[in-house]
């Protein structure tokens, strides 16, 4: 039996409930709750200090929830017994900041967490990781250091080590914010031709044009919740909420 069988057709990939996280007294994520289904595309908007980053931190085990579940293909990831490098490597995590190391080419970048983690065999995972950068449109990077490329190219490298492991879903934070404006575009590009591939995506974004562009389903977080939720063209054209319509005024006007 296949594990969506397991947990039946119609239920979530991912699945968050009524989770909380505190820094100290400062509360950042209220009894959040949402779902993710497999090859959807789900986008977390809201202002700075809303809890988008802290929540995708969370979900890869980042940071630790003080009350609440988060389930990964049924299973409950926030069970303290669990291998928490095991289950982030079901998962993608990619950063503002690429996080390379400077003193790696691009393809040992990519290919350093297979084979000390997962003790793949070099030529196994420099194989795999050539497919990835075709796919990235940087195979012709792969011995180039990550100085030599543009931050658009260096973020699009993030993006191929997280997707060597055949992630089950994507988590994306705010990755186009340390680029500069002309860069953005190729990132976002890249997102959405992984989107038309299946690839299930979790991802915050200050970009809403690609937000309303691109998402199956948008969330609008304000004070550690999930204000406004729905497709993205109900969102902003029609939000409900009047914080969410406050929020988007900004953009449109």
């Amino acid at each position: 039996m296949s594990t969506e069988d397991s947990r039946g057709a119609d239920a979530p990939l991912l699945r968050v409930r009524g989770v909380r996280k505190s820094f100290g007294d400062h509360v950042v994520l209220d009894d959040l709750s949402l779902d993710v289904h497999a090859h959807q595309v789900v986008v977390l908007i809201g202002a700075s200090g809303s809890g988008k980053s802290t929540l995708l931190r969370c979900i890869d085990l980042l940071e630790d929830v003080d009350d609440g579940v988060i389930e990964l293909e049924g299973q409950d990831i926030t069970d303290p017994r669990l291998d928490a490098d095991a289950v982030r490597a079901r998962m993608g995590m990619v950063f503002q900041a690429y996080n390379l190391f400077p003193h790696l080419r691009v393809l040992d970048n990519v290919t350093l967490a297979p084979r000390l983690v997962h003790r793949t065999s070099r030529a196994q995972a420099e194989e795999e990781a050539m497919a990835v950068l075709e796919r990235v449109g940087l195979a012709g990077k792969a011995r180039a250091f990550p100085d030599e490329l543009s931050g658009g190219q260096q973020q699009r490298v993030a993006i191929a080590r997280a997707l060597l492991g055949r992630p089950a879903v994507l988590l994306l934070d705010e990755v186009t914010s340390a680029l500069d404006p002309e860069l953005v575009g190729e990132v976002l590009d890249l997102l959405g031709e992984l989107k038309q591939t299946g690839l299930t995506m979790l991802l915050a974004t200050h970009e809403m044009a690609f937000a309303r562009d691109v998402a199956d389903e948008v969330c609008f977080l304000h004070e550690g919740r999930v204000h406004e939720r729905g497709p993205a063209a109900q969102v902003f054209s029609d939000p409900r909420q009047p914080r969410t319509r406050e929020f988007l005024q900004r953009f449109t006007s």
